[in-house]
């Protein structure tokens, strides 16, 4: 009888462009100031990539510091997703860009877009795919060029977005660890409240298009919040329940870095030390797909996840999507 398998991450790696700009460099581009950033959102400053570097670009140096701390090669890969709203192009995949980047030429290697669940959203279809025995060793990556779609003339989302790519190697661990439960959902109905509307097939690119700068990000961003400030809480809830877990069970928690006001407000109902909560939108911002993977990857690398930790990961974003995973943390490579 075949028995499931448990998946669990077994390595993770980022990859950030050197390029800094802060809310004082801001202020000469656009009408706003440091303490309104500040007090809004957080964010100090951001990671810009430059006219040379593309989404798989990060994406690759992300992915090949993953393999390292997994111990895996890139021939060991079954399978590459990377979740992303700004591929390199429409095709080929940013993913199949990164097989062939690496080397991982036993990879099958396809793109996902959830805006900023992407990365859960992976997480959820390689914990299947491990699962059934489809695949052995999964490399998931949340990468964003976000700052070359954002429209700097507009002061209230020009101050949100930066660029980074964060990676994690999936695999089969112990049954005492890994994903232990998710959740995922969307609601369409809301998707107009954050949109890139042209460069699809609704709007391709036209000299209109582009006078009206449509092909910048757009964002209604009261209404994106308070959809925020209820969804963050509810789906860690939620994916806690499905395991049969409590609040009080979590050891960390790494939500999507967007707003320190959404994360707060998610910190207070789930009712957990602000110790336990990684923390980095105020030096990245809003990465979408990448900030969870990065801040994961980072708390990994300081040796904030102990083994046998439990970690939720959770975030939101354009569509509407929100996501949320259960991990008991393992520290091995997961052999």
């Amino acid at each position: 009888m075949n028995r499931f398998r448990r998946a669990g991450i077994v390595g993770t790696g980022s990859c950030l462009p050197e390029n800094v700009l802060t809310n004082i460099d801001l202020e000469r581009l656009v009408d706003t100031n440091d303490e309104w950033i500040k007090s809004r959102s957080g964010i100090e400053e951001r990671r810009i990539a430059d006219e040379s570097t593309a989404t798989s670009d990060l994406a690759t140096g992300a992915a090949l510091k993953a393999l390292e701390s997994s111990g895996r090669k890139p021939e060991d890969i079954d399978l590459i997703i990377v979740a992303t709203v700004t591929p390199d192009m429409a095709f080929p995949s940013t993913a199949c860009i990164v097989q062939k980047n690496i080397g991982a030429v036993n990879a099958a290697a396809f793109d996902i877009e959830a805006a900023c669940s992407g990365f859960i959203y992976g997480l959820v279809l390689s914990d299947s795919l491990i699962k059934t025995g489809a695949c052995k060793n999964i490399l998931v990556i949340g990468a964003e060029t976000l700052t070359k779609i954002t429209d700097y003339t507009d002061r209230n989302t020009c101050v949100l977005f930066g660029d980074g790519a964060g990676a994690a190697v999936v695999s089969e661990v112990p049954e005492e660890y890994g994903i232990l439960s998710s959740y995922i959902g969307a609601d369409g109905r809301s998707g107009d409240l954050l949109t890139q509307p042209a460069g699809g097939s609704r709007l391709p690119a036209s000299k209109e298009t582009v006078e009206k700068r449509l092909h910048y990000i757009k964002m209604e961003g009261s209404e994106v919040y308070k959809f925020a400030i209820k969804i963050m809480g509810e789906a860690a809830e939620k994916a806690l329940e499905l395991c049969g877990l409590g609040k009080e069970a979590i050891d960390y928690l790494i939500p999507h870095q967007a707003n320190i006001r959404i994360i707060e407000s998610a910190v207070k109902r789930l009712k957990i030390s602000p110790e336990k909560v990684y923390i980095n939108v105020n030096r990245y911002g809003n990465m979408s797909a990448a900030s969870i993977a990065v801040a994961m990857d980072e708390a990994n690398r300081k040796g904030c996840l102990k083994n046998g930790d439990v970690v939720v990961l959770v975030g939101f974003g354009g569509g509407l999507t929100w996501g949320s995973a259960v991990i008991k943390w393992i520290t091995s490579g997961g052999n």
